[in-house]
């Protein structure tokens, strides 16, 4: 059984970070669930992550990531770096299956289970199987259009889940200024 979906979009403009997660979980072709919560923030708000993959996997990334973030007192960065080389070296670690997206009030990152730890080029970032679609609105809007971080974030999930079946409407938002 293949359990797909989820759409993590991450937007940055003018001082304000958003990170946007849709709740749909599917198995094959069934929704399993409607309103998972694949956003979070940590470290006491001033942080935000969230999750593609399985969620189990996700969880575990979560409180592992955390625990990283209190043992290098907020540091993003390396916060970020550290958890890139337990999730490539850690045999449990080694075999979850999920990506995340981690972001302060000045950058971003997503890490993955091959030890990447990626800064985007740009304001935006998205992971999942509609994070492409989130990603390519989201860079049309900023471009074209006046609107702020969290409008973006709101239409181009929008956008996402018009397009990607593994995707849904029931979407949260987390916020830094």
């Amino acid at each position: 059984m293949e359990i797909r979906g989820t759409t993590i979009l991450c937007v940055r403009k003018a001082g304000h970070v958003v990170i946007a997660g849709d709740g749909q979980v599917t198995m094959n072709n069934t929704v399993l669930k409607a309103n998972a919560r694949k956003v979070r923030k940590m470290h006491e708000d001033q942080v935000l992550a969230g999750f593609a993959g399985s969620t189990s996997d996700a969880l575990t990334l979560f409180e592992r990531f955390e625990a990283k973030l209190k043992e290098y007192r907020g540091n993003l960065t390396r916060a970020a770096v550290e958890m890139g080389k337990d999730w490539r070296t850690d045999r449990v670690l080694r075999k979850l299956e999920a990506l995340m997206i981690v972001a302060d009030a000045s950058k971003t990152f997503l890490l993955s289970g091959t030890g990447d730890v990626l800064e985007p080029d740009d304001d935006v970032c998205g992971i999942g199987s509609g994070g492409d679609y989130a990603v390519a609105a989201a860079k049309a809007l900023i471009r074209y259009t006046d609107f702020g971080a969290r409008d973006v974030a709101e239409k181009a999930m929008g956008i996402a889940s018009d397009i990607c079946i593994y995707t849904n409407k029931a979407i949260i938002y987390e916020e830094l200024s």
